[in-house]
């Protein structure tokens, strides 16, 4: 009797556990996000380095593109460009410079300003890792996914 007790009190214990690292392993990690002062800054770099246009140039390209290849008509085409939004891409880059301090942010910011050939061969469009987000964005605006119906 005394071991069928200690048998169901284990068996309970292990359900107990292997119920809470199921849990664990299914609860995704939340996306690192800069602070809120840290965020204008990131906003005054996209500027300074002209990421912004670079956003809407590659996703127009991607637009032509599909178009060419899917014989799209001039009304899809046009639709679809204007569904280009960055704010839509913008949380991509802040995420990029989430792990910044503000005094890396402030001294990145002045050498966008202040070397020209910086804002050509930048760090955003360098990063393989936002050129991959900047990827799936612009596939995301062709399949229509910011499309306003």
């Amino acid at each position: 009797m005394k071991n069928l007790k200690k048998q169901v009190f284990l068996t309970s214990l292990l359900c107990l556990f292997v119920t809470s690292i199921c849990l664990s392993q299914t609860v995704a990690p939340r996306v690192a996000m800069p602070t809120q002062q840290n965020k204008i800054i990131i906003d005054k770099i996209v500027e300074a380095a002209h990421y912004k246009n670079h956003v809407i140039d590659f996703c127009l390209t991607t637009i032509n593109e599909a178009a060419l290849a899917e014989k799209w008509n001039d009304q899809k085409t046009v639709e679809v460009s204007e569904s280009i939004n960055y704010k839509n891409f913008r949380d991509a880059v802040y995420n990029m410079f989430a792990f910044y301090n503000e005094i890396e942010l402030e001294t990145l910011l002045k050498t966008y300003k202040q070397d020209i050939a910086y804002q050509t061969t930048n760090v955003m469009v360098t990063n393989d890792a936002l050129a991959y987000n900047l990827e799936i964005f612009a596939n995301d605006v062709v399949r229509g996914k910011y499309i306003s119906r």
